[in-house]
C-alpha cells in the first residue's frame, strides 16, 4: 500500500493521534491550538478530508465520532525523509547528518546514541 504524502497541516493532526492515540476532533483542536491558533471547524474539515484520504479511520458507532490515524508513523517519516533527502541532499545520508550536526547544539547523550547507532549499522564493530 502506498503511503499518502500528508501536508504540514494534516501531518500536525497525525502527529496528536500518534502521540495520543484515537481521540475526538475536539481533542485533536486543543492539541493544535497549544501552539498555534486553530479554528474547530478547520480541524474538522481537514479531519474529514483526511478520512476520505484513507489517513485517519473514524469510529462513528456513538455521537462522538473518534478518529484514529490509519498511516503508519514510522512508515510515514521514512517515506518523508526519503524525499527530503532526495530533494534537498541528492540522496546523501551523510550531507544530511554533517549539516544537522554542524548546524546545532548536540548533546553529549546524543552523540552518544548516534555512536551507537553507526556500531551497530557497521556490524557492532
Amino acid at each position: 500500500m502506498k503511503i499518502p504524502k500528508p501536508t504540514d497541516a494534516e501531518l500536525e493532526i497525525l502527529q496528536v493521534l500518534w502521540e495520543h492515540g484515537p481521540n475526538t476532533v475536539r481533542f485533536v483542536n486543543e492539541q493544535l491550538n497549544e501552539k498555534k491558533e486553530t479554528g474547530y471547524t478547520t480541524t474538522l474539515k481537514l479531519m474529514q478530508i483526511m478520512h476520505g484520504k484513507e489517513m485517519l479511520d473514524r469510529d462513528d458507532s456513538s455521537r462522538t465520532h473518534i478518529y484514529g490515524a490509519a498511516i503508519d508513523e514510522k512508515a510515514t517519516q521514512q517515506q518523508l525523509l526519503d524525499k527530503f533527502l532526495d530533494n534537498a541532499f541528492r540522496g546523501s545520508a551523510s550531507k544530511l547528518v554533517m549539516q544537522a550536526l554542524g548546524n546545532s547544539q548536540t548533546s553529549k547523550e546524543e552523540l552518544n546514541q548516534i555512536r551507537e547507532l553507526l556500531d551497530q549499522l557497521e556490524g557492532g564493530k
